[in-house]
């Protein structure tokens, strides 16, 4: 039984006559009459009576009738719905992320690609790097967003922005008054590090960056992400160096200035996804990505990338 024959089925069953279920299929009669002969025979029981005005339907028709409408529904949406998955306007995008990172750039990424792509769910999974790498080779999501990626054969790497650093105090910390902060302003004070992971990540630049430059470096904390950062400094712990998107957080009793260093110019954030992955979501991701970077290129008056 193919969908042709339900179709000719529902039509004549709708009709109870011939002649005008071959007009509404657009057909002549013949090849109708012989359509639903051969998915009597396939069946093994007759569907319709013969009668001078047209047909009826056995009650074996009124069982078939019961479930042609539904079947036929649900082909045509499973049609539509292939069809809009193969265009990336439905489907399923996991996406990989960290903790700083949802305070400002990611967020807005996702909010952009869901008003224009509103079929598509979106999963959030909160991850490290080396989980992030994991996940996408085991296929659980299909893009992350981390810094200091290492290059991988079977992973793609972009540039998603830079974001320069941010020196967080408690109010009336004594170098509140200053329009910026370089390192040696922070000799000696009790910094706060995050996050306190093995892996090459923010804290090991800092610590890198002082010893760089010569600078004593005293941790007087140390934290697993910023947002636990920020509050020891708004409990006056001590001051933390951050990314601008840190000043998102708004904590009260939280002063940001701009950190001036040779060391520790700006921070990238990128984002990453197998290599040969086709799927037409994370495609269509990643258009509203390089939209966006080539956006704020231009607003910050550079020349796109390639």
């Amino acid at each position: 039984m193919d969908l042709k024959q339900m179709r000719y089925f529902l039509a004549v069953a709708q009709e109870l006559n011939f002649g005008r279920a071959a007009q509404r299929l657009h057909i002549a009669q013949p090849p109708l009459t012989r359509q639903i002969r051969a998915l009597e025979e396939e069946l093994g029981t007759a569907l319709f009576i013969r009668t001078p005005k047209g047909a009826e339907l056995t009650q074996a028709g009124e069982a078939l009738l019961a479930e042609v409408p539904n079947i036929l529904d649900l082909t045509r949406r499973a049609k539509e719905q292939t069809q809009l998955a193969g265009k990336g306007l439905m489907g399923r995008l996991d996406v990989g992320i960290f903790s700083s990172g949802v305070i400002h750039v990611i967020p807005e990424l996702l909010a952009i690609f869901h008003a224009q792509r509103p079929g598509i769910r979106i999963g959030l999974h909160n991850m490290n790097r080396s989980q992030q790498l994991e996940a996408l080779r085991e296929r659980r999501i299909n893009i992350g967003f981390n810094r200091f990626m290492p290059e991988e054969d079977d992973i793609a790497v972009e540039h998603v922005l830079d974001e320069p650093f941010l020196v967080a105090m408690y109010e009336g910390h004594p170098l509140c008054g200053r329009t910026a902060i370089t390192l040696a302003d922070l000799h000696g004070e009790p910094l706060i590090l995050y996050p306190n992971l093995p892996v090459h990540g923010l804290a090991q630049e800092v610590a890198q960056a002082f010893e760089d430059e010569g600078i004593t470096l005293a941790v007087a904390q140390e934290a697993e992400d910023v947002l636990t950062s920020i509050a020891l400094v708004a409990s006056r712990f001590g001051v933390c160096i951050t990314t601008a998107s840190a000043a998102n957080l708004r904590l009260p009793g939280v002063v940001y200035r701009p950190l001036h260093s040779s060391s520790l110019r700006h921070i990238t954030l990128d984002c990453l996804y197998r290599r040969h992955d086709h799927s037409p979501a994370l495609h269509a991701f990643l258009a509203v990505l390089r939209a966006y970077r080539r956006q704020g290129d231009a607003s910050a008056g550079l020349c796109p990338p390639d």
